[in-house]
């Protein structure tokens, strides 16, 4: 089965829900569960996003039953929806135009951007947009890295209670150390998401601070740190989008694939070869593909790319 509402912001396993609830008319959390082989509670929070969306209605009742809303009308909200999360973030290319010109010409306005220069100036402000965070951080991360891979501050911050969720690209997975890192923090609390074709570097501390490098290359780093303004609100929609269509890397509720098995899965549907999955693993090519065969036989899957689409339709990746 194909995801066709995945473009229209739908998860994979939340569309297979939505499908079930079609085909039953009506449906209960745990009939849900039965059909799709899943937890109750995962069901039940796959129709609250649903509901969310306009996919599906509860009905009146003491029991927590959903109806579906007609397709149609449905999807055509879905699409309006997004469009208009489209159309914000497109809204966003005339405030970087302005942002890089005036970086060029070292004329930003003060108030609203600062550029700063060289790679201890931007190590200082990263530490600092962490350090100073009450609520919740938000990264894109992808290599190369000006300083260390490690950041040693964000064990520090999740300890006082900060969110972090980060994105990241499956390149970052390559560099030695890193994927340990990620998952050593997951453990500690950090919500881990990867997305192809990721191609900046980003930083936003609770909706009011931002630190974005304005290129990859690593001499003569420069970076804009965003204070309040529309640029930030662009900035803080297009995160949310690269949010909404990556895949988490931290195991859900029910999750009948050990960690290993999970990180597998999920880097091999970001793009990454056998061999440096192996590498970052610590096993030999041989026990990668012995380990895949056996993910093929428990998902029922013929390839790498049908054991992906099974496991995201089942929300184990």
């Amino acid at each position: 089965m194909t995801n066709e509402l995945t473009a229209a912001g739908i998860d994979p396993f939340d569309e297979s829900v939505y499908r079930a609830v079609l085909t039953r008319r009506t449906a209960a959390p745990a009939e849900l569960a039965a059909d799709l082989g899943c937890s109750p509670l995962r069901a039940a929070r796959a129709l609250d996003r649903l509901h969310d969306h306009g996919l599906v209605g509860r009905l009146a009742g003491a029991r927590r039953r959903y109806a579906a809303i007609e397709p149609g009308a449905a999807v055509e909200s879905l699409i309006r929806n997004r469009t208009a999360e489209l159309d914000r973030v497109r809204s966003a290319a005339d405030e970087l135009s302005r942002l890089f010109a005036a970086a060029q010409a070292g004329t930003a306005g003060e108030e609203e951007v600062e550029i700063t220069t060289g790679r201890e100036a931007l190590g200082r402000w990263f530490v600092r947009l962490q350090q100073e965070a009450r609520e919740d951080v938000m990264t894109l991360d992808r290599p190369p890295y000006a300083l260390t891979t490690s950041n040693p501050v964000e064990s520090t911050a999740l300890g006082r209670g900060v969110r972090y969720r980060a994105v990241y690209a499956p390149e970052a997975l390559e560099w030695p150390g890193v994927l340990e890192d990620i998952r050593g923090l997951v453990r500690r609390g950090e919500q881990a998401r990867v997305m192809p074709g990721l191609r900046i570097k980003l930083a936003i501390a609770d909706r009011r601070l931002a630190l974005m490098p304005l290129s990859l290359d690593l001499d003569g780093v420069r970076a804009a740190v965003i204070r309040p303004s529309t640029l930030l609100d662009a900035l803080t929609d297009y995160w949310e989008l690269c949010w909404k269509q990556a895949l988490p890397l931290d195991a859900p509720a029910e999750d009948p694939l050990d960690e290993e098995d999970r990180l597998v899965l999920t880097l091999l549907v970001s793009g990454l070869k056998d061999e440096a999955i192996a590498r970052q693993l610590g096993w030999s090519v041989r026990t990668m593909r012995r380990r895949m065969s056996r993910l093929h036989e428990l998902l029922g899957a013929v390839n790498r790319f049908q054991a992906g689409v099974v496991a995201a339709r089942r929300g184990w990746i």
